[in-house]
């Protein structure tokens, strides 16, 4: 036999014409051609669950989003075949998963111990957190007056009073004999005097009813004087400042130990449940993201607490000046593809995962997505 490229042979034969020997070999190349490409085992197509809402899932039939696209590179690096299949609940695909009706499933899942018991998960393509999504509402005015009459406010005032009493006394010390007059000899009526002296040397008012006549009396007011000025501004900044904070302050839901006693909206079976759960929230399960925001604006909830970046991108699309999302974020999670149990395809997936990384695609994907600050 002679193994050699095949034209060269095909070319070398209609020049080197040998009967049954050439038509013998081009029989043989042709069907063994043939066999060659039936015997190619066909590929096997995976079927893959899709979960999850924008922007990691925005369109299925186009693969757009971010879960869906980072999929779709690991799948072309790794010459996978495979069928998308669309789920409404995470859970319903990862049951699925486990009893092997799928091969994988995509969308942001967190990663969770409960969730790594009977599935396995990639590396994580994306690091998150729950945040909280609340209205912002002006305060009543009775909402604002408790910011001027609070704990702090009436201490303020009894300290003052017992300083305008002590003031008070001393003028009545200094004054009761020289200037009986003004200051009655009455320890009680001399230091209300007193108090009423201290009173209008503070606020300038004075109408020259009483006024200390001694030279002990006029130290004190001076020094009384001196004390007012400091005392004075320091009181009147507090008060503007006060008085400005309750004119622009807006009610809002920002700590999560803020949601205890309040109506939030959760996805069920999701870890946003759980999370709210342990700061005593009462929880109104929604189906997605979209119905516990309009829960919110029907003011049927306070708050909403998803995945942070879910959020950042409904309100880009959904503009509202009365929505605010918190800037903490909870229980921070890595988003992961699931795969069965002793799956043969996670090594090597992870592999072209790590790739994604290095090659900087992942992160182009998602700044595509969300934005350079996507934090």
């Amino acid at each position: 036999a002679v193994v050699f490229d095949r034209p060269q042979m095909l070319y070398f034969l209609q020049n080197h014409k040998s009967d049954w020997t050439a038509l013998w070999l081009m029989f043989v190349f042709f069907f063994s051609g043939i066999t060659l490409i039936s015997a190619k085992p066909p590929k096997d197509s995976l079927k893959v669950g899709v979960s999850g809402s924008a922007p990691f899932v925005e369109s299925i039939d186009q693969q757009t989003g971010i879960s869906l696209e980072i999929w779709q590179s690991m799948a072309g690096m790794g010459d996978l075949d495979y069928k998308l299949i669309s789920y409404q609940d995470v859970s319903d695909a990862l049951t699925d998963l486990k009893d092997g009706e799928l091969d994988a499933v995509v969308g942001p899942i967190s990663i969770t111990p409960d969730r790594a018991k009977y599935v396995r998960f990639t590396q994580p393509y994306y690091q998150t957190g729950l945040s909280i999504m609340s209205r912002t509402e002006s305060p009543t005015v009775l909402q604002r007056l408790s910011l001027l009459v609070s704990k702090r406010f009436f201490y303020a005032v009894l300290g003052f009073l017992g300083l305008l009493a002590f003031v008070g006394f001393l003028f009545w010390l200094a004054e009761r004999h020289q200037n009986p007059d003004e200051f009655s000899s009455s320890p009680l009526k001399g230091t209300g005097d007193g108090m009423w002296c201290a009173i209008v040397t503070m606020t300038t008012t004075g109408y020259g009813d009483i006024a200390p006549r001694t030279l002990n009396g006029r130290v004190i007011a001076g020094c009384w004087m001196v004390i007012c000025i400091a005392f004075a501004t320091t009181m009147v900044a507090g008060i503007s400042s006060t008085l400005a904070l309750s004119a622009s302050n807006v009610k809002t839901i920002s700590k999560a130990e803020e949601l205890n006693d309040q109506k939030v909206a959760v996805v069920k079976n999701a870890p946003a449940a759980d999370f709210v759960e342990k700061y005593g929230a009462q929880k109104v399960y929604v189906a997605t993201l979209r119905e516990g925001y309009e829960a919110l604006k029907s003011n049927k909830v306070e708050a909403v607490v998803f995945d942070r970046p879910q959020m950042l991108y409904f309100l880009q699309n959904h503009k509202s000046e009365d929505i605010t999302i918190s800037s903490t974020q909870y229980m921070r999670q890595g988003y992961g593809f699931a795969l069965p149990l002793g799956a043969e395809q996670l090594h090597p997936l992870n592999i072209d995962l790590l790739k994604l990384q290095e090659s900087g695609r992942i992160n182009r994907i998602v700044t595509g997505w969300l934005g350079k600050d996507n934090e």
